[in-house]
């Protein structure tokens, strides 16, 4: 019989991107874009990726692990407003099993040299699943990603 929890946490990142807010949006937004940044992990095995970028739209995200465990995020968009904030539900499944569900809000505001983001996450880890930090670090491995494809959109050598 599995013992059922809900452990409770809220991620809050603030970023200072050198990029406009509809640059740093689009990234979100463009599934061609999005797709260079969002992984956490470099070494995993891209399995299906999709990305209906609209209030009712869907995005996927599935990876196999270096032991080919399937790492899969499945996201709700729920609010859009262009250029200042995103607002998504998602969970997370290991194997079969789901280890998480949260709420996100991105919000982006202009600030001199580029914009100022701020990603919100409640997160709720399921079923005495451990995270020890490792939604936190992911994500932040995630938005230094942002960063960087950020940095290589604007060099005029690619």
């Amino acid at each position: 019989m599995t013992t059922r929890s809900a452990e409770h946490a809220t991620l809050v990142i603030e970023r200072h991107l050198k990029a406009p807010v509809a640059r740093v949006f689009r990234a979100w937004s463009a599934p061609e874009a999005k797709r260079q940044w969002f992984a956490c992990h470099g070494e995993w095995v891209p399995l299906d990726y999709g990305l209906d970028f609209r209030p009712g739209g869907k995005e996927r995200n599935y990876v196999a692990d270096t032991d080919g465990l399937l790492h899969a995020y499945d996201a709700h968009y729920i609010d859009i407003v262009p250029d200042a904030r995103i607002i998504y539900a998602y969970e997370m499944k290991l194997g079969e099993s789901r280890i998480s569900a949260s709420l996100t809000t991105i919000a982006f505001e202009a600030e001199p040299g580029g914009t100022k983001m701020v990603f919100t996450e409640q997160v709720v880890f399921l079923d005495g699943y451990a995270d020890n930090g490792a939604r936190l670090q992911g994500t932040e491995i995630g938005l230094d990603n942002l960063q960087l494809f950020l940095e290589r959109e604007e060099s005029p050598i690619h």
